[in-house]
């Protein structure tokens, strides 16, 4: 019934919002005579923060159509090369004949759209070709598609491995640690040709028994049945995806920003001082980052229940009992994958420590191989967007690609491959 009650609250307050944009162009259209009264920028500066607060955001726009290589603008073209029911394997390439390493970008499955990693693609572009997974909303995949699951996640990111081919660089963003480095794991022990170059684990839960976060303590504070009970819910009608069970994004959302809490609550009151002011280039600024924050998809329950059984309450990757499909994941398998781990001092998602136990876990890989980079000052979200991870993160990321990049590995890539997903031997 959560669902449902959430998309009545969502349609009795259309027209509410319908009442606040006209209040908004009503009070702060120079061509309106409400305009000029007193206080008129306070009442149109308070109806548009309440219809941006209360609307439902779409998937955003990556918007990246172009990049500059050597001083020169250099135009890219967005095109998927997989397509999957769960996810598609984007491509943006880039109008130039430069063969730059390959990077395989692995967005979070946990909540927002991969579009929350656009400064991260956007800094990776010069240097690298880049390629990114797409996420699908669940809730808008029927109910009579194959459910989704964290090996099904394993084996998509084999899947694009393959598709890709040798010489590919991984770099995964929080969530997708796990997988990405099981994936790597289960390759290495198959001496698969395909197997990343270099994996570099950001912001990652490997091993989440290291300075927990509030986040893990939620996770491993109640049994598995619980989170089934009351977070999983059905899709209502009439997405295509109804009556699907998934772990909805809106409740996801509440659970981000309710752990800052007012920290959000000074960002809009900025906001507001913004729209009062007129500071428009300050206010684009706020809304931008906002749209694309409460902009959320819903998650396969599978996918969620399993996440939540395996890296938070079982911690099995770190202890050795993970096993994918029916492959053992053993970390002492990777012997020629370089290992990157970068963390931040001031993440409170994934606390330092966690991802650095990749390279503890590693215990056959040459240290030559296996680097760590602690960021300074930086939160979850700064160790892959803003200034810091555009001028001290990036380029160890690049250097490190770069360093252990095979020469011999560049090879074309298709431009569109339709594959279904199959279980290695």
């Amino acid at each position: 019934m959560l669902y449902y009650m959430h998309e009545m609250q969502r349609l009795w307050m259309a027209s509410a919002r319908m009442a606040a944009e006209g209040a908004r162009l009503a009070f702060r259209n120079p061509w309106s005579p409400l305009a000029h009264n007193p206080g008129a920028r306070y009442l149109g500066s308070a109806a548009e923060l309440f219809e941006h607060l209360t609307r439902r955001y779409g998937k955003p726009d990556w918007g990246l159509d172009s990049t500059e290589i050597d001083g020169e603008t250099v135009a890219v073209a967005e095109e998927a090369i997989v397509k999957r029911t769960y996810c598609h394997l984007l491509h943006f390439r880039r109008q130039t004949e430069r063969e730059d390493p390959k990077v395989l970008l692995v967005a979070p499955l946990s909540g927002h759209f991969a579009t929350l990693l656009r400064g991260t693609v956007e800094t990776l572009l010069p240097d690298h070709d880049v390629f990114v997974t797409d996420w699908q909303d669940c809730r808008m995949v029927p109910i009579t598609e194959d459910k989704f699951n964290l090996n099904d996640y394993i084996d998509y990111l084999i899947d694009f491995l393959h598709v890709l081919g040798p010489n590919t660089h991984v770099i995964a963003v929080c969530q997708p640690a796990v997988p990405a480095m099981a994936a790597t794991a289960v390759m290495s022990g198959w001496n698969d040709a395909c197997v990343p170059a270099t994996l570099t684990l950001i912001g990652g839960p490997i091993d989440t028994r290291k300075s927990p976060t509030a986040v893990n303590t939620l996770a491993r504070s109640k049994p598995l049945e619980w989170f089934e009970q009351h977070v999983v819910v059905q899709v209502p009608p009439p997405y295509p995806g109804m009556f699907r069970k998934v772990y909805p994004g809106f409740i996801q959302l509440t659970n981000f920003v309710a752990m800052n809490f007012e920290k959000h609550l000074a960002s809009y009151h900025q906001l507001f001082d913004h729209l009062v002011e007129g500071d428009e280039e300050a206010a684009d600024k706020k809304r931008g980052f906002y749209e694309e924050y409460q902009a959320v998809m819903d998650l396969p329950a599978e996918f969620y229940l399993d996440t939540l059984k395996v890296v938070f309450q079982e911690h099995a990757l770190p202890k050795g009992e993970m096993v994918a499909r029916w492959h053992p994941v053993l970390p002492e398998k990777i012997t020629r994958t370089a290992i990157l781990c970068v963390e931040g001092e001031l993440d409170d998602i994934s606390g330092v420590g966690q991802t650095k136990a990749a390279l503890e876990i590693t215990t056959n890989l040459p240290d030559y191989l296996k680097r760590y980079h602690l960021q300074k000052g930086v939160g979850h979200y700064g160790v892959f967007n803003g200034r810091k991870w555009r001028t001290e993160i990036a380029p160890v990321i690049r250097g490190f690609i770069r360093e252990h990049d095979h020469e011999s590995g560049h090879e074309p890539v298709p431009r569109l491959v339709s594959i279904k997903g199959y279980r290695r031997d």
